[in-house]
């Protein structure tokens, strides 16, 4: 199923929307996460620069079998071993993971979709108890060159309560202002958080 409202520009004109590399930073995505999951990869902008990060196998998904094409061109041309890329709709059908298989799961501009609730709840299933659910969109501002109508644009406190209402994920840490045009969230398994501190239990 396609999420409404979600058109992609030109490629070029996309990843200069994005500071990519600020994006991961603020979101500690790095080389402590082995698998990782992503849904609705598109071009690749983040698959390439993830994948080449983690120290495990990203398994990127897209409905569009042309977003699909260019993803896996982008890893082989980037010599990346450790990139899968499927066309396939996760709303319908699931990740085709084991439960509890990923460290992580990125969800990226596409939670205006008209079930988010669906999406956060399949992508929790594929987490383990101490993974992360990355989460970015675009702000809730008129101004912000591309998006989603404001109308159907989610604000960080909608996903964190959709979350919650979802699956007991939770917010870990702060919002995170991503700039130029998005913010971002880390959701976590409430029961691995000690309530109140932001940390992981034993950590």
């Amino acid at each position: 199923m396609r999420v409404r409202d979600s058109g992609m520009p030109d490629e070029g004109l996309w990843e200069q929307l994005l500071d990519v590399d600020l994006i991961l930073d603020r979101l500690g995505i790095g080389a402590g996460l082995t698998n990782v999951a992503e849904l609705g990869c598109g071009y690749g902008t983040f698959t390439i620069p993830v994948a080449d990060r983690i120290s495990g196998t990203l398994h990127a998904y897209d409905i569009d079998e042309s977003m699909v094409a260019r993803a896996r061109e982008r890893a082989s041309r980037a010599g990346l071993a450790n990139v899968v890329v499927e066309r396939r709709d996760v709303l319908a059908d699931g990740f085709g993971l084991p439960d509890r298989s990923q460290d992580g799961c990125l969800l990226l501009n596409i939670l205006h979709h008209e079930d988010p609730v669906v999406i956060l709840t399949a992508a929790a299933e594929i987490l383990q108890p101490a993974g992360r659910l990355f989460i970015i969109h675009w702000r809730h501002d008129a101004n912000t060159p591309r998006g989603p109508d404001l109308s159907i644009r989610p604000r960080p406190d909608q996903i964190v309560a959709w979350a919650a209402q979802a699956c007991s994920l939770r917010l870990h840490g702060d919002v995170q202002d991503l700039p130029p045009w998005h913010y971002g969230l880390v959701l976590t398994n409430a029961n691995d958080v000690a309530p109140g501190s932001g940390r992981q239990r034993g950590g």
